[in-house]
């Protein structure tokens, strides 16, 4: 008898473990995009960068190419505003551009809603206001954004640049993970069906992602500029794979809206595409 009471004991155990086998199977699986082995903090030294461009003569317009009084629109990054942008608004001014914030407050929204609600407004104003094609200039997420705006409105655009921007999908360090889950679920609870099931997310089907699978026209120029040193995000995913349009410079992922290798760079190529603009 004792080994009976032991045998029907196991199957009990048993038993019980394939039930909640069974009813681990019919949950619904998590998707977790893929995250890379990032640490952010080297990021930190951006400050060094802020530094470092105050003391180049690039900063102050000297030995980079004058602009033509078109618009550029420039667009934070994520979690960022047109805040801390200001040194590159300021500085495309003094090289002869008109700077444009974007104007869509903080970057921890649908983007698809953000351009609709706020970066088209800023765009067709732009475009209004100087008569020309206009430029873009994205930091981080911005660049990804800028980069669908390109996708979308390709008469209306004559440049976009993006500055550690992951606009071939987004492999980022498990803190970024973690933050920007955050915001999907924010946003999810903010708008409901006004936004797609998969919002914030690289399986999102909305006009988004669709225009950023689309390929630059030839009439525009791209740049992609990016640092093997990111903390945030995986550099690879910052290149277009084309070597006349990605330019690798030194620094840090933040640091990227302050670096002045960047900024000649920037300079190089707004150059570039106003000479095939002009009107």
């Amino acid at each position: 008898m004792g080994g009976l009471d032991r045998l029907g004991t196991k199957l009990q155990r048993n038993g019980k473990k394939t039930a909640g086998s069974a009813k681990g199977e019919g949950r619904k699986r998590v998707h977790r995009p893929p995250q890379a082995d990032i640490s952010p903090w080297t990021e930190a030294l951006f400050a060094a960068e802020i530094l470092l461009l105050h003391a180049t003569p690039t900063y102050y317009g000297f030995g980079v190419p004058r602009g033509d009084d078109s618009a550029v629109v420039i667009i934070p990054g994520f979690l960022g505003t047109d805040l801390y942008l200001m040194e590159l608004h300021a500085w495309l001014g003094r090289i002869g551009y008109r700077p444009y914030f974007s104007g869509i407050g903080i970057n921890a929204e649908c983007p698809n809603l953000l351009i609709q609600r706020h970066l088209s407004e800023t765009i067709d104003r732009a475009r209004r206001e100087t008569g020309r094609r206009i430029h873009l200039i994205g930091h981080s997420l911005g660049g990804v954004i800028a980069r669908s705006v390109a996708g979308q409105r390709p008469r209306d655009i004559a440049s976009v640049i993006t500055l550690a921007s992951p606009i071939r999908g987004t492999v980022t360090s498990r803190t970024v993970f973690h933050a920007t889950e955050a915001i999907r679920h924010r946003i999810l609870q903010e708008h409901g069906q006004g936004v797609l099931p998969d919002c914030y997310t690289g399986r999102c089907t909305c006009n988004f992602l669709d225009s950023l699978k689309r390929d630059v026209p030839h009439s525009m120029v791209e740049t992609a500029i990016y640092t093997r040193d990111d903390g945030i995000v995986d550099w690879r995913y910052c290149m277009t794979r084309n070597p006349e349009v990605d330019f690798e410079v030194p620094g840090t992922h933040i640091g990227m809206a302050f670096n002045p290798s960047a900024y000649s760079i920037v300079a190089e190529r707004l150059a570039m595409a106003q000479s095939q603009h002009r009107v």
